[in-house]
């Protein structure tokens, strides 16, 4: 897809604590952008400052976070904005009927209703300026559903429709819509989204309970590491979202690892009897 160049070389860059975000955000400052990052906890936003940066507080399930936030980059950046990089989230574990409305509510929340509140306050200004890239950090769980994970993965699912239907509906805007399926990756994601989702799992009366309580436990809060197979480090898909938004051709979709392409192509050619049969004998496995 032809898109118009990126002339403000400014970019809020999303979930910047570790991981990806952070990748991202070094990456692009060093190729000359004017890179602000944004985090919840005020021990990463400080980190971000001792490392030169002039990081943004965001917390995507507190709206009124998120219209600081956009407030703040357009303000940074005279009323102008080049990009948007999606990249904050995590994943709530747990089998689907052990998740309460509350967990399901705040998955949604961060994941899917927070990320496209955010987009829709910046998009006005970057279709007056006539361009402007967007890039959401999806998964290859946005194409192929996990047990066990069902809640990520349906936000995933939710996320890759709305940037499909948005790139569409910005079609001759100048702007770019391009998603990001990373794979597996070496980042405290897993870890993380374990802790979070411990705080709203209620495993006492699971019939799923000894699982989650021995190896499925130990299995969410392992961390991917570089000694795994087909595991990237952050900065590989760092190197995707800018050929994103730098690019006079931007691809709509960027799966990073050999998984991530692998899962897209069971996802759209393989029967959903067989993928269910190699999920169920996951599970027995895990």
């Amino acid at each position: 897809m032809k898109a118009s160049p990126v002339q403000s070389r400014t970019v809020l860059v999303t979930g910047c604590s570790t991981g990806i975000g952070l990748a991202t955000a070094r990456l692009l400052r060093e190729r000359g952008w004017a890179a602000w990052p944004t985090a919840r906890k005020a021990e990463d936003l400080a980190r971000l400052r001792a490392e030169g940066f002039n990081p943004i507080e965001l917390d995507l399930y507190d709206p009124a976070s998120v219209c600081r936030a956009a407030e703040e980059a357009l303000k940074r950046g005279g009323g102008r904005l080049g990009a948007l990089v999606n990249n904050a989230g995590y994943g709530q574990p747990g089998a689907v009927e052990d998740l309460t409305r509350e967990a399901l509510r705040r998955q949604f929340e961060v994941n899917v209703l927070g990320v496209q509140d955010l987009t829709n306050l910046v998009l006005p200004v970057m279709r007056g300026q006539g361009y402007g890239r967007v890039v959401n950090v999806s998964s290859v769980l946005g194409r192929l559903t996990l047990p066990f994970l069902g809640a990520y993965c349906a936000s995933k699912h939710a996320l890759e429709s709305l940037s499909d239907a948005l790139r569409v509906e910005l079609r001759g805007t100048g702007i770019a819509v391009s998603i990001i399926e990373p794979g597996p990756i070496e980042t405290a994601f897993r870890k993380n989204s374990f802790e979070q989702g411990q705080e709203r799992l209620d495993i006492s009366k699971s019939r799923f309970a000894e699982r989650y309580r021995s190896e499925g436990s130990r299995r969410a809060a392992k961390n991917f590491r570089s000694s795994d197979p087909f595991t990237a480090p952050p900065e590989a898909v760092a190197r995707r979202i800018v050929h994103a938004l730098e690019s006079g051709r931007p691809w709509r979709r960027y799966p990073v690892t050999l998984p991530a392409c692998a899962g897209s192509l069971l996802a759209r050619f393989l029967p959903h009897a067989i993928i269910d049969w190699l999920l169920s004998r996951r599970m027995g496995k895990s």
